[in-house]
């Protein structure tokens, strides 16, 4: 069995504010982008994520992500302004074809693990949800063309952010607070990517779904 790669243990000793503005984005703006936000059972999952929130919590300059908000970051499509409704349809109808093929992915999230602006539960492992990532690059590409889908396609790291860094700071506060959680693994199924529209207008990612497309003949 493969071993778990560095970032899904290895902790960041420095944390950085999270919410500093990235090129073409402001208050207002809206973006597509593919998340995982629905699971079989995300039960284990809420619970899990609420106890390291209340040590995290005791933590200034973290920003809490409120259970409704708990996602698996896939891949970015584009901002609203320059993906039609027309290509919107055909992204949907090519990740329906796509992921037909694919099938649920089970995956466990355990401990955090301090990253640069963000204290976040990598999955394990991690190959199939970068599988699923590959996939639907490939159904971006197929309406918006081979170089149409932003980010690049290897390095993706899959994980459920926890808390975003507000302020920054040493890591050693966040860390101790981690450190003093005792939880039961959070075992998941992934069994659809959906289709969003994100915004980040009051300091945390926010979104309306577009469409959730499941994995699966069931996709059919």
């Amino acid at each position: 069995m493969a071993s778990a790669p560095e970032w899904t243990f290895r902790h960041a000793d420095q944390l950085a504010d999270h919410w500093w503005w990235r090129p073409g984005w402001k208050v207002g703006t809206r973006f597509y982008t593919w998340h995982i936000n629905v699971f079989e059972d995300a039960t284990p999952l809420h619970r899990l994520a609420a106890s390291y929130q209340a040590q995290l919590s005791t933590v200034p300059g973290l920003d809490m992500i409120p259970q409704q908000w708990l996602h698996l970051t896939m891949q970015g499509v584009g901002f609203v302004e320059d993906v039609s409704t027309v290509q919107v349809d055909a992204l949907l109808d090519a990740a329906h074809s796509r992921l037909a093929e694919a099938e649920p992915v089970k995956v466990r999230f355990q401990r955090p693990v301090m990253r640069p602006e963000a204290i976040a539960l990598p999955s394990d492992p991690v190959e199939p949800v970068q599988q699923i990532r590959h996939t639907v690059r490939a159904a971006i590409a197929d309406v918006l063309g081979p170089d149409g889908a932003p980010d690049n396609a290897d390095g993706y790291q899959p994980h459920i952010s926890l808390a975003y860094v507000s302020t920054s700071q040493p890591a050693a506060t966040a860390l101790d607070a981690i450190n003093r959680v005792t939880a039961d693994p959070a075992d998941l199924t992934i069994n659809a990517v959906s289709l969003i529209e994100m915004h980040r207008d009051n300091r945390m990612y926010e979104w309306r779904t577009v469409e959730a497309v499941p994995l699966g003949h069931s996709a059919l």
